[in-house]
């Protein structure tokens, strides 16, 4: 790492730390030539691929815009949102890819929306399991219920 100072070739490290929940490191370092430190900040960059093959950053808001969408007239809160969209970042990046499609990405949406409500992701669902037919949402809702005891 250069000096921002002196263009010296090489620094030190002096101190780690993660920050931003652990997506990026900030180090300390001083310059050998100049003893002067400044700060590095070290991101690790998640691309996701769109169905026409083009690539863009990984970005936690569009999954928060899209399950908003599906749960308009729901109980669903800003926080709750936020949550969510944490729980699928961590997810994502959790299988250490550094690219996925956006259908993987939509797929790892549905266990925290599940959860969240069970509406929204019969929605959500309808379009990332591609429901074709009526069957689709019956087997979706019966593996949302619990089984239930018949009365004998």
């Amino acid at each position: 790492m250069r000096c921002p100072f002196c263009r010296h070739r090489d620094s030190r490290v002096v101190d780690s730390r993660g920050n931003d929940g652990g997506t990026a490191i900030r180090r300390r370092r001083k310059c050998p030539g100049c003893s002067r430190r400044f700060t590095t900040t070290e991101t690790c960059t998640l691309m996701a691929i769109k169905r026409s093959g083009v690539a863009e950053p990984f970005d936690r808001t569009k999954i928060i815009s899209s399950v908003r969408r599906v749960c308009q007239g729901r109980s669903v809160t800003e926080d709750m949102l936020a949550r969510l969209g944490q729980r699928v970042e961590e997810a994502v990046r959790a299988t250490g890819a550094a690219e996925l499609t956006t259908h993987e990405v939509g797929m790892a949406v549905l266990g925290p929306l599940r959860a969240l409500d069970p509406i929204a992701y019969l929605r959500y669902a309808s379009v990332y399991r591609g429901f074709g037919s009526l069957e689709d949402f019956e087997a979706a809702i019966a593996e949302l219920c619990p089984a239930r005891s018949l009365p004998t």
